[in-house]
């Protein structure tokens, strides 16, 4: 029980660091290259955050379990809308810029529009479907960055579309290479340290004589998203709310675009032969799970593009309704 006790600490304090370091790394970047840190957190950081994922889901795919990545993707947009993203904004809500807001939510229902047609029609996410879930990855991250710089917001003369203006010129006084060293170590440590924390947490459940079933909700399902939790909640408490939500919004779009799409095209599955609960013949997931990941990002993104801005009301709708998912996959 010791060293199980001893890992599991170890991997807390490494994603304590990881993303104290990963947020420091992303904010100078970012005001280094006169990128607005709602762009950065929904590209690099998101990027970074989402590791965990990829490397489940790969690692998965390359054993013979596909299909992992299905319930890995949506259970992340879930457990990264309505539990982390409202946690932060129900403590402190933020303003949104619409336009810099509104490229990732678009990417995002596009390609869930991908994964939600292809699951409701036929149930089989082939190769093809993973490489069209790539290409769409691919297309946001040059599409962002082309925007950026049409825009004006990637070099340039951007001071003016930065957030804290004065704490960009400091960052100019952080050499690039440390700026980037930081982030680097930050995702390490993060990836690492949430590993830590699932596989010895795990061992000191079953230890407890924690059921199996508690233990895949908790520690296997929330434990991927905690790089995302970390992040959140280190950039809420540095006052970047803004890398905070665009870390949120661009992981939930990699989770289905790239989590999603690589382990799909490198090994294929159907969704009726996943083992998973069903109503009748037809998986419980397309009842409850797909359609609630639809309308967590919808209560949260549309409200926020028309209004400007994340509300906290709005976090304790969501954080109620992630219970009542929870509950759900208690009972059922």
């Amino acid at each position: 029980m010791f060293v199980p006790i001893l890992l599991f600490v170890v991997g807390l304090a490494l994603l304590i660091k990881g993303g104290d370091w990963f947020v420091d790394g992303s904010v100078e970047l970012a005001h280094r290259l006169h990128i607005p840190e709602l762009v950065i957190g929904a590209t690099v950081v998101s990027i970074g955050t989402t590791l965990p994922e990829v490397l489940v889901s790969a690692t998965g795919a390359i054993e013979g379990h596909g299909g992992i990545a299905y319930g890995n993707a949506i259970g992340s947009v879930i457990c990264n809308t309505a539990l982390i993203s409202a946690l932060t904004f129900a403590i402190r809500p933020c303003k949104v810029d619409a336009g810099t807001f509104r490229v990732p939510v678009i990417f995002f229902f596009v390609a869930a529009a991908i994964y939600a047609a292809t699951a409701y029609s036929t149930g089989y996410f082939s190769r093809w479907i993973g490489i069209l879930l790539l290409v769409v990855f691919a297309a946001y991250i040059f599409f962002t960055i082309w925007t950026g710089k049409k825009k004006g917001l990637i070099g340039g003369n951007a001071e003016e579309a930065m957030e804290g203006a004065d704490d960009a010129e400091s960052d100019k006084d952080v050499p690039l290479w440390l700026s980037i060293v930081k982030l680097v170590l930050g995702a390490t440590c993060i990836a690492v340290g949430a590993k830590l924390l699932v596989d010895n947490g795990t061992k000191i459940a079953e230890m407890l004589g924690v059921p199996e079933s508690v233990i895949a909700l908790t520690f296997v399902a929330l434990g991927t998203s905690l790089p995302e939790l970390v992040t959140a909640i280190t950039a809420l408490a540095k006052g970047h709310s803004a890398l905070s939500l665009g870390n949120i919004v661009g992981a939930n779009l990699f989770n289905l675009v790239l989590v999603s799409g690589l382990a799909t095209a490198i090994r294929p599955f159907s969704i009726y032969e996943l083992g998973s609960k069903t109503i009748g013949n037809t998986p419980v997931s397309l009842f409850v799970d797909l359609p609630v990941m639809l309308f967590v990002m919808a209560f949260m993104t549309i409200p926020a593009l028309k209004r400007g801005k994340l509300t906290r009301p709005q976090g304790i709708i969501l954080l109620c309704v992630y219970a009542a998912f929870c509950v759900f996959q208690f009972v059922f």
